[in-house]
């Protein structure tokens, strides 16, 4: 008698040690996944319907079976939307941990310093892991810098990032400003930070350009940055030509060539150190610079000092046969 009761023991143990490695080897063990892959867990998708995509994409062999082992098994830690890298070899167990804890992808776009709002409309339309349209933003709305986003997010969340990174950085570098700074609202430092910005590529520089130029509206004097000539033109795409006398004469608002004072607005969108350089520009007496020919500036205080550097320019122009 006791012998047999030994073995019905030991029949339960082995039944339950059946059942549970039925419910706990499709859990835990190896799953269905051949190769590293992404899945995409929509903003608002309940686990049911993340069970069913993941079995229609090949991930696990049974919807039905992963819910109920997820519930029984998976803990209570609510999953997250947004895109996801799951292993190859990855179980069921590890998918729904990755869901519920690990890290979504992220992607990114950059917009360089100095890109005008057309093309960065242009820069979001491109990107096919976005979704929706979105217009040509207001220039000068942008901060340039490089943006992170999810697949399948809108365009129009990611540029509402980038015009809210410029309201955040104008209304810091505005509370710093110095005393010598010419402009008078942060939308004025805006303007005239966009000529620096197109006016150097040397970050070294912004400072004394935006020197000079604050000192010409200071004095009165015609800010003279081609820059602003070709922007009502070609809206920030580049000209593909030289500028023509009749454009350069063109007392249009935004050139500077013809009128005297900041034009009527951005011509770019301007990075914070353009942005500092206007608001805290380089103590100068400086009126004038032409190009060096190293990718900088010469700069000087007279018309007469200006016009030696500038046939120096053209010198060094034909030399180089430029």
């Amino acid at each position: 008698m006791k012998k047999l009761g030994c073995f019905v023991v030991a029949l339960i143990g082995l039944a339950l040690a059946i059942g549970g490695g039925a419910i706990l080897f499709p859990w835990y063990g190896g799953g269905s996944v051949v190769e590293d892959q992404a899945f995409v867990v929509p903003s608002g998708s309940s686990l049911t319907s993340v069970a069913g995509k993941l079995e229609e994409e090949g991930l696990i062999s049974s919807a039905s079976g992963f819910l109920f082992r997820a519930k029984l098994l998976g803990g209570a830690e609510p999953i997250k939307a947004g895109e996801f890298m799951i292993p190859a070899g990855a179980s069921p167990a590890n998918i729904l941990e990755t869901f519920q804890t690990g890290d979504v992808i992220r992607r990114a776009v950059t917009i360089p310093e100095g890109m005008p709002s057309v093309l960065v409309q242009e820069a979001l339309m491109a990107e096919p892991l976005l979704t929706g349209e979105v217009a040509v933003p207001e220039e000068g709305s942008v901060l340039p810098e490089t943006y992170d986003f999810e697949r399948g997010e809108s365009r129009a969340a990611v540029l509402a990032r980038m015009q809210a990174a410029m309201d955040e950085a104008l209304a810091e570098l505005w509370e710093q400003r110095s005393p010598n700074t010419v402009v008078n609202s942060p939308e004025e430092a805006i303007i005239l930070a966009s000529i620096v910005e197109k006016e150097t590529a040397q970050a070294d520089e912004r400072p004394m350009i935006a020197g000079v130029l604050s000192n010409r509206v200071r004095t009165g004097m015609m800010l003279g940055a081609d820059a602003t000539t070709i922007y009502p033109i070609t809206r920030g795409r580049p000209l593909g030509r030289m500028i023509r006398r009749s454009e350069l004469r063109d007392p249009n608002p935004y050139n500077t060539r013809a009128i005297a004072g900041l034009p009527v607005g951005p011509i770019t969108n301007p990075g914070r150190e353009s942005i500092a350089a206007v608001l805290s520009p380089a103590e100068t007496e400086a009126l004038y610079y032409v190009a060096d020919g190293s990718g900088g500036h010469v700069f000087s205080r007279t018309l007469q000092e200006h016009n030696e550097n500038v046939a120096k320019w053209r010198a060094y122009r034909r030399e180089k046969g430029i």
